[in-house]
């Protein structure tokens, strides 16, 4: 049985719009950051860098008091010399138990207590040298190196202060790439297009400007500010993009234009998403897909799928299926 003809609200696709530029203001952060902490407690004896100072890979940025350290390596290399000193013992005996056995003057027994003996003085060997590895380790631990050339951004802890293990001592900003940091608005939100080209310009000199794409939106908003942080990644930001400087940003509208269609006509089934289009011959509708450059509430921002004079259902989308025979609304018969 054919479906019923429904009666639909349709638009005429009209020329696209230009959207409104989005401005917003915000300052340049490394794009990849990392905080630099100790894995082990312990007293700060020495901080060899400041905010600003460059370091490279391997660089020593500061060092914990390692006495306790040291000490728990003296300890342990001792056992390790008392281990190999029991060894040895073991290894005589068994090397005597094995000839007097030879000559038939000592038992079976006496020559595999010998064996255990000898077997349990290397597993304590074993046992001690794991140990001193270990506390090797651990000295090595009161030291902190940097894990790649940047420059020091913020500072954590002063000499002579206790730090936790994974307490930020020292926050290095690495020299690869630059972003432009923003605290967007959740009703600029919305109309942010993915992948967008945003245009950077220094706040003291809107000439110096560099170009980039969201790389990060904050998957919620700030608690405070009710904003969502957008990270921009720059393509080859100019020398005068320092570290924290101002900035602002800009989504040009005449990049962003598109047809404009409203909300109630968009249709999502699975991860398509889509208009319902009519045939003006033959009235029936088809699913045509859709690249959405941005939606909110009221209107969709549509950049590929629809042709200027498409006949798009707005109203009754959501009752329609494939190749369905529709009556356009102001064309019942009287």
């Amino acid at each position: 049985m054919p479906a019923p003809v429904r009666i639909v609200r349709t638009i005429t696709v009209e020329p696209p719009r230009a959207a409104a530029d989005i401005a917003f203001t915000g300052h340049i952060e490394a794009q990849d950051q990392a905080s630099l902490s100790f894995r082990i407690a312990g007293r700060l004896a020495e901080r060899r860098v400041g905010v600003g100072a460059s370091v490279r890979e391997g660089d020593i940025v500061a060092t914990l008091d390692p006495e306790n350290e040291l000490n728990a390596l003296r300890s342990a290399q001792a056992a390790l010399v008392t281990a190999e000193g029991a060894l040895r013992t073991a290894d005589n005996r068994l090397q005597r138990q094995t000839n007097l056995f030879g000559r038939n003057v000592s038992t079976r027994a006496d020559l595999e207590a010998a064996e255990q003996g000898r077997t349990e003085a290397q597993a304590q060997v074993d046992a001690a040298a794991a140990r001193v590895r270990s506390a090797e380790d651990v000295v090595g631990f009161t030291t902190l190196h940097a894990d790649a050339p940047g420059v020091v951004t913020r500072i954590g802890a002063e000499p002579g202060e206790v730090v936790a293990a994974g307490q930020m001592v020292v926050q290095l900003a690495r020299r690869d790439g630059r972003d432009a940091v923003f605290e967007v608005p959740a009703d600029a939100m919305r109309t942010l297009p993915a992948d967008a080209r945003v245009y950077v310009a220094l706040s003291t000199n809107a000439t110096v400007i560099a170009t980039g794409r969201v790389r990060e939106v904050a998957p919620q908003a700030d608690p405070v500010t009710r904003t969502f942080q957008v990270r921009v990644g720059l393509s080859d930001p100019p020398p005068s993009f320092r570290l924290g400087t101002a900035v602002s940003g800009t989504i040009r509208g005449s990049e962003t234009a598109g047809v404009v269609v409203p909300s109630s006509a968009v249709t999502r089934r699975g991860p398509d998403t889509g208009v319902w289009v009519v045939d003006p011959e033959t009235l029936t509708v088809s699913m045509r897909k859709l690249t959405l450059l941005g939606a909110d509430p009221a209107e969709a921002r549509i950049q590929e799928g629809l042709a200027l004079g498409d006949i798009v259902v707005v109203a009754g989308a959501s009752l329609l299926s494939e190749g369905q025979v529709v009556r356009l609304a102001g064309m019942e018969p009287q």
